[in-house]
């Protein structure tokens, strides 16, 4: 008697691709500011789209808007409004002084993408939001950029201080 043995193919498991967008910010309005938002929109275009395990999910850019805030940045708003309809799995950004220079928005904004399973990376201090030493550097660099920020915004002029 004869035995047939059944071969099943085993077919590939395809990894999807994570969703990858970037963000990126200027908060003054001039040629030089317009020309660096452009510089960082083409770089993260290109990126992203270079890399073989990422989709891209676009880069959202807001001109001439202070990041102390995150009311009107409208850019910023949309690209969250993605995240949460699960069009994002990972943000690029240059620094965390582009992402946000208020503590309390950049740590709220990091949790709740957290809690969405999403990654924010920031490229300058090196930083993965999804890992264990995260929030205490995010912590840390925020405070700097915030203080940053204030002295921006209340340092006198030298005209104040003759």
């Amino acid at each position: 008697m004869k035995t047939v043995e059944k071969i099943e193919r085993k077919l590939p498991v395809l990894k999807k691709r994570k969703r990858v967008a970037a963000y990126a910010r200027v908060s003054i309005e001039s040629e030089r500011m317009q020309h660096s938002l452009s510089a960082q929109v083409s770089y993260y275009s290109a990126l992203i789209q270079k890399n073989s395990e990422w989709e891209y999910a676009g880069v959202f850019a807001d001109y001439g808007i202070s990041g102390t805030d995150t009311k009107k940045r409208e850019e910023f708003n949309r690209m969250l409004a993605e995240c949460e309809a699960g069009n994002i799995d990972i943000i690029l950004t240059k620094s965390i002084q582009r992402f946000a220079r208020n503590t309390v928005d950049l740590l709220n904004t990091v949790r709740h993408l957290k809690d969405l399973g999403i990654e924010v990376r920031f490229e300058k201090e090196n930083i993965n939001t999804l890992t264990e030493s995260s929030e205490f550097l995010i912590t840390l660099f925020s405070g700097f950029a915030q203080a940053e920020s204030c002295l921006l915004y209340t340092s006198p002029s030298p005209r104040d201080l003759s």
